[in-house]
């Protein structure tokens, strides 16, 4: 392969050092040339003449020719046993890494076969791949030669990972990567095994244009959504504006921050373009769900199964449109059907977990949320969503540290800092309650500040607190919009700002929970409304502000 461009300053090298990897995957079956081949597609076409020249072909390779064209018809076939057989003894780089290659995917097949009828997809994560110790062994005695290339060593990791031993994956992968910097699929892999920004920054990578992806990607997985954006935007203007990659990234990056018009207005420009796109499409889904827009996700459900009704994301939305419709049991039953085509997919465990949560199934849902976490540790929804489960168990140490393991996640999320001011109020240590209520000026101050007859701090921090939410675009619960709305009508009134304290009333009576309070505040205020009225404070603007909003 040529030499690798450190800058974005010769975009046809580039672009020839896409389509030479391109090749190099698809003839070991690897997936990942795809994303490869979308960055291509993204750059002007090359000339005939500037075209990369083949790979080089040996005399081992001329050896196995025969066998290894035969091994990947069945290979493309998905019959990893009989590729993996006529592939036995042969000498090549190449036929040893689909030789074992073929032989993990047989591996994984089964167990996946083994469980399907067996088992429900609660205790599927717990089937284990009966071929990976053997390979490790394999592996770790060619590793320890020198006699692994950038493929194998990948392979090598994806066996460790598997086996748990993640120290040693991240380091082998760390060498995929030295070996073969643009193998797209060790990046991510690596990728998965990174917990923060600190172990990232101690990553030795190879300097490689393809870094910057890898970063923008990670500042993504890591909550650091500034950097990421400001990283895509800099491969945009470097020459990949035409890279459908790029725009779905940035949708996912709006939709973790719950910038929800912006991830909106990026997914429908990802579908002008690739209209036939199920990646991704779940995540989109998840935004049509917050903004209850049920006739945009039935026609996205119809579209993707016209497509393909078989594909873990087509599952994943269409449980979220009868999710959406109240349907918990057929929405479960999807996220079901989407585990079965693939035991890892973060999103299904995490949604089938609320779904079951829906139905009080709270055991399901630990199951369901505990898979989730072991997918993905970063998952800070399944971390929540735990801490949930055990508060409604009435268990506040369980949910204490959940909730704690969700804000370390997401430190800048309202509903994560609610969620453990509340527990630290339940475990009655107060100090530290108040510490978190005042690090964002939201929701729990209010009742701590209550307790305490700080009554103008109170209403501060809950204006602040329904402000942050609207702020993200999230529709609030009832119980936390007529909460607010009866302590700030009752603050007001007490204030003599009879205007705003008839705002706030009458705002109550559109719930059930709060419509007498809000009918007795009125009936109050008339019977005073004579009296001399003090002028509004500052908070009234943005009291205003609110209940327009709300």
């Amino acid at each position: 392969m040529a030499a690798l461009c450190s800058e974005f300053g010769d975009l046809v090298q580039i672009k020839k050092q896409l389509i030479s990897v391109i090749c190099l995957c698809k003839e070991r079956g690897l997936l990942h040339s795809v994303k490869a081949s979308e960055l291509a597609f993204a750059l002007a076409p090359l000339p005939k003449d500037e075209l990369p020249p083949s790979p080089p072909f040996t005399e081992e390779d001329a050896q196995d020719l025969d066998a290894l064209t035969l091994a990947k018809s069945y290979f493309d076939l998905k019959e990893y046993d009989r590729a993996a057989y006529f592939l036995k003894g042969c000498c090549s780089q190449k036929s040893y890494f689909l030789y074992m290659y073929s032989r993990y995917l047989s591996g994984e097949k089964k167990k996946d076969d083994e469980t399907v009828d067996s088992l429900g997809p609660l205790e599927k994560g717990q089937v284990r791949n009966e071929a990976l110790r053997e390979l490790r062994v394999e592996l770790s005695k060619k590793h320890i030669a020198g006699e692994l290339d950038g493929f194998t060593l990948y392979l090598y990791g994806v066996v460790l990972r598997k086996l748990d031993l993640i120290k040693e994956a991240v380091e082998v992968f760390v060498e995929a990567i030295h070996a073969l910097p643009l193998h797209w699929g060790a990046w991510l892999e690596l990728g998965n095994l990174v917990t923060n920004n600190e172990m990232l920054k101690s990553l030795s990578l190879p300097d490689c244009w393809i870094k910057d992806f890898f970063m923008a990607h990670m500042y993504t997985e890591l909550q650091m959504i500034k950097e990421a954006l400001q990283k895509y935007q800099n491969l945009i203007e470097a020459g990949f504006s035409k890279s459908t990659y790029i725009i779905s990234q940035i949708a996912v990056a709006y939709h973790n921050i719950r910038d929800i018009d912006q991830a909106l207005a990026m997914f429908n420009e990802l579908r002008d373009r690739d209209p036939y796109r199920i990646d991704n499409m779940d995540t989109f889904s998840n935004l049509l769900y917050v903004k209850s827009m049920k006739p945009e996700l039935s026609y996205l459900a119809h579209n993707l199964v016209e497509i393909d009704k078989y594909r873990v994301e087509t599952c994943c939305v269409i449980g979220n449109y009868y999710s959406l419709r109240s349907q918990h049991e057929k929405a479960a039953l999807y996220f079901q059907r989407a585990l079965k085509l693939n035991p890892r997919c973060l999103g299904a465990w995490t949604l089938m977990g609320h779904e079951y949560m829906e139905m009080k199934n709270t055991s399901a849902a630990i199951q369901a949320y505990r898979h989730a976490i072991e997918v993905n540790k970063r998952d800070y929804r399944a971390w929540y969503g735990l801490g949930q489960t055990y508060e409604i168990l009435r268990m506040p140490f369980y949910c204490l540290y959940y909730y704690r393991k969700a804000h370390q996640l997401r430190p800048n999320d309202s509903r994560m800092l609610v969620a453990l001011g509340e527990s630290y109020e339940k475990l009655s240590q107060q100090a530290e309650a108040k510490k978190v209520g005042y690090s964002c000026e939201l929701f729990l101050c209010f009742r701590l500040h209550e307790q305490l007859n700080e009554s103008d701090d109170a209403a501060q921090c809950y204006m602040l607190y329904i402000q942050d939410i609207f702020s993200c675009g999230e529709q609030l619960e009832h119980a936390e919009v007529s909460t607010a709305l009866r302590y700030l009508g009752q603050y007001y009134f007490k204030n003599k700002l009879y205007d705003e304290a008839s705002l706030c009333a009458q705002r109550c009576c559109d719930y059930n929970d709060a419509r007498e309070e809000g009918k007795a505040l009125l009936r109050q205020i008339s019977q005073v409304r004579d009296q001399i009225e003090t002028p509004s404070t500052d908070l009234t603007p943005v009291l205003n502000l609110l209940i327009q909003m709300v």
